[in-house]
């Protein structure tokens, strides 16, 4: 029986339970793990499933997933030993800029505080670990919408330590739609501010992070290196003319044929 074919479904989790229609992309895990590039830029065209499969990395990797085996039976992945015991074990810092699209600088960076403050809203209970000291503390409370752009562009930074202290791990961070900001800035003419904002918030998290594990950044455009990416020597570039990843994100020749024999579309189901 065909499984259900949900259009637009961007969380793994939701797909997965309610057994729709997926395409086993989880070969993207491995391939990028063993990759061991620190910052990993994958720059792709929209509906190509890139949300979907920054989704499904949070889920592998979060220790809020810990123990969501059923999530992943069944898929490529599981059929390795070393990436069961690998599943749920890491701190994510997960983000998303889609939403950013304003129509100035100011309320951009209003638009990415509330973003930031959301994040620390979901990982509160650090606020009860005692390895946090009490100027810790008040930055913690200090990240709000009005916060100032240093504490801002130092937020993900200071929140991989908090995590990376309480568990006693490095973290992983990943950022979908990175560009979508921009998008809006250079349409909008504020480009110059924004970039300078966005340099300092990658740098941060990014490049001078010691807690730090991996990290991975998707969106439709390669900005060159010369405005935000200037000081990342770390990050390796994966475009759509690079062989890299190239069966993880849109649909093979093979996975097109498999989906139509599923829905009895194929000229061999019509036989």
């Amino acid at each position: 029986m065909a499984r259900t074919l949900g259009i637009g479904k961007q969380d793994f989790e939701k797909v997965r339970k309610e057994n729709a229609f997926y395409i086993d992309k989880t070969k993207l895990i491995r391939e990028w793990w063993e990759s061991e590039d620190d910052v990993t830029l994958i720059t792709r065209p929209r509906r190509f499933g890139k949300t979907l499969n920054m989704s499904m990395l949070e889920k592998f990797f979060s220790v809020q997933y810990g123990g969501r085996e059923d999530l992943f039976q069944g898929l490529t992945i599981w059929d390795d030993e070393k990436y069961r015991i690998l599943q749920g074990t890491y701190p994510v810092i997960s983000l998303s800029f889609a939403n950013v699209k304003e129509k100035s600088y100011a309320a951009t960076v209003r638009r990415i505080n509330q973003i930031l403050t959301n994040l620390y809203s979901a990982n509160r209970f650090l606020m009860k670990d005692e390895n946090l000291d009490d100027k810790e503390r008040r930055f913690f409370d200090s990240v709000d919408v009005d916060m100032d752009e240093i504490t801002a562009t130092m937020a993900v930074h200071q929140l991989s330590c908090y995590l990376s202290r309480y568990y006693e791990k490095k973290v992983i961070i990943l950022l979908d739609e990175y560009d979508t900001p921009m998008q809006e800035a250079y349409v909008n003419g504020y480009w110059d501010e924004l970039v300078s904002f966005t340099r300092s918030l990658f740098n941060a998290a990014f490049k001078t992070n010691p807690y730090l594990e991996r990290a991975i950044m998707t969106g439709i455009t390669r900005v060159s290196k010369e405005s935000i990416f200037s000081d990342l020597n770390n990050l390796k570039v994966i475009t759509t003319t690079s062989g890299k990843y190239m069966d993880c994100f849109g649909f093979t020749e093979e996975e097109v044929f498999a989906a139509l024999d599923e829905y009895g579309l194929s000229l061999k189901s019509r036989k």
